[in-house]
């Protein structure tokens, strides 16, 4: 294909995707999810907004300076303040460090958010671009709420933004309103009428408010867009993001009519998408597109028939395109390391020697438990054992009697900031039981929002997974647990949120 079909994927995963709730990162968690998009061969990585926090700082520098493939970009309101910080940490990045800022174009932000006029917005968005142009050529401005701004108005903003350096103009449908036909007709009314729009690439950043972020995406690139602002799995601020693996394997399988391409390695789909819901906790639902457990599951009888015969009959795509093995390495108690570390890189997990070796062991001790170890098994114990924010509450020992003769009564011990500490209570249930003397040891005010629980794989033995969501001076956490007993698992998940709130406190703390 002609370069004028290549399209790029611009990942915003670690900024828009972080702002879902629950799903804040720290810096080593943010590195990790930047190497497998760098594996899968994005073309921009937005690392975050370096102005909102000194975490954020830190975590673009850090991914400014170790990720060497794909452009590395951070947001900025359009003030010198913002953009002078951007910088600082881009700068790193050398000429792949791009400075993208942002000011709202619709009637109803300038009226009611910015204060501003029409002619205040462009001063402000032409000030904005010529500043950070100053610093490199690599720069984007994002007209914010585009798709409810009037036309014309915003044609006049797109045209002076080029004129003042801009070399990628997004055009956001910022509160997913959109629709595929009138998102066409944007995208095309701006390539007819800004005589300057050949000397920037359009960008497209859809939101899923209404579930036609991809849909969206698809129409503007269909309208001559070249760049499309997605995040793995979808994630995202209220119901999210256009979800990268939807678009990308879209204009993969239907060519035929959207002569386009990306760059990515498609194969890195699957690992992309298992390693954010480690390190975030958010599970992908089981019918979701491409990555969704049933994706390439067949139940019917004629479609089972089918696939047998000839998979294209009910697969449009393979599941190796995306990173799923059809013959997979059986894993037990006699695997050795060498098996162990082949399919822990296949699931796309790159450690170092001591964090295989912690895994090692913790497979083995769930090995003598477990006939049979699944890739789901091998991701808990990587979210359990390496993906972790650092322990104030370490769950020691616990024992949890109950039964219907019996009030349940949960016995636990814990260290708490390095003190060894152990209590007993009675509860509704056992893991009722359990919370309230975490929360007693550890002497939190979190407020339990949501707790779920489900089994990793099928059968008896299976792990138990839970995962509880707590609420802390008006912040969300999410944690995660894993255990073959479901009340050890439960308890795991509650210290796991804690913990990430203790950590995020730190971190405030250190900022102010």
């Amino acid at each position: 294909m002609s370069d004028i079909n290549r399209i790029k994927i611009f990942d915003t995963t670690l900024r828009d995707g972080e702002q879902s709730p629950g799903a804040s990162m720290n810096i080593e968690e943010k590195l990790r999810i930047a190497y497998q998009l760098e594996k899968l061969n994005v073309d921009v990585i937005e690392a975050g907004f370096p102005v909102a926090s000194i975490g954020d700082f830190e975590a673009v520098k850090k991914i400014a300076q170790c990720i060497k493939g794909p452009q590395i970009a951070g947001l900025c309101r359009a003030n010198d303040m913002d953009i002078d910080r951007a910088w600082e940490a881009l700068k790193y990045a050398g000429d792949r460090g791009r400075i993208h800022t942002f000011i709202a174009t619709s009637d109803i932000h300038m009226k009611f958010k910015l204060k501003m006029t029409e002619d205040q917005v462009v001063e402000a968005a032409v000030k904005a671009v010529s500043r950070a142009a100053g610093y490199t050529p690599n720069v984007e401005f994002s007209a914010e709420d585009a798709v409810r701004t009037r036309l014309p108005f915003l044609a006049r903003v797109v045209e002076a933004v080029i004129d003042a350096g801009a070399t990628t103009v997004n055009i956001p449908d910022t509160v997913g309103y959109t629709i595929p036909s009138e998102y066409f007709n944007i995208i095309r009314f701006l390539k007819e009428n800004v005589p300057n729009i050949e000397k920037a690439v359009i960008s497209v950043h859809c939101h899923n408010d209404l579930g036609l972020a991809v849909a969206n995406s698809l129409a503007a690139v269909q309208a001559g867009a070249g760049q499309v602002e997605c995040t793995v799995n979808g994630i995202g601020e209220r119901a999210g993001n256009c979800s990268l693996e939807e678009v990308v394997m879209a204009l993969r399988t239907r060519c035929d009519v959207m002569p386009f391409e990306t760059g990515i390695v498609t194969e890195h789909i699957a690992a992309a998408s298992r390693l954010l819901s480690t390190v975030t906790g958010i599970m992908v639902q089981p019918n979701k597109a491409i990555v969704g457990a049933n994706a390439f599951a067949h139940e019917a009888g004629i479609h089972q028939h089918g696939v047998l015969q000839e998979k294209s009959t009910y697969e449009i795509m393979t599941p190796e395109s995306i990173g799923l093995l059809t013959n997979k390495l059986v894993l037990g108690k006699h695997s050795g390391r060498h098996a162990f570390k082949q399919r822990i890189e296949e699931l796309g997990y790159d450690l170092s020697k001591e964090d295989l070796e912690k895994a090692f062991c913790r497979f083995k001790d769930l090995a003598d438990q477990k006939k049979e170890i699944f890739d789901e098994d091998l991701d808990a114990i990587i979210a359990d054992e390496i993906i972790r924010v650092p322990e104030q509450f370490k769950l020691l020992q616990m024992n949890v009697s109950s039964g219907s003769f019996a009030a349940p009564t949960a016995t636990v011990q814990m260290e708490v900031n390095g003190e060894v500490k152990k209590a007993a209570l009675m509860g509704d249930g056992p893991v009722d039981a359990a919370f309230k003397v975490i929360k007693k040891l550890t002497g939190s005010q979190a407020h339990l929002l949501t707790f779920t629980v489900g089994a990793i794989t099928g059968g008896t033995d299976a792990q138990g997974e839970c995962t509880v969501r707590l609420s802390q001076d008006g912040k969300e956490f999410l944690g995660q647990g894993a255990h073959p007993d479901i009340i050890v698992a439960s308890a795991k998940a509650y210290i796991n949120a804690l913990n990430k709130a203790a950590s995020f406190e730190a971190r405030e703390s250190v900022e102010l």
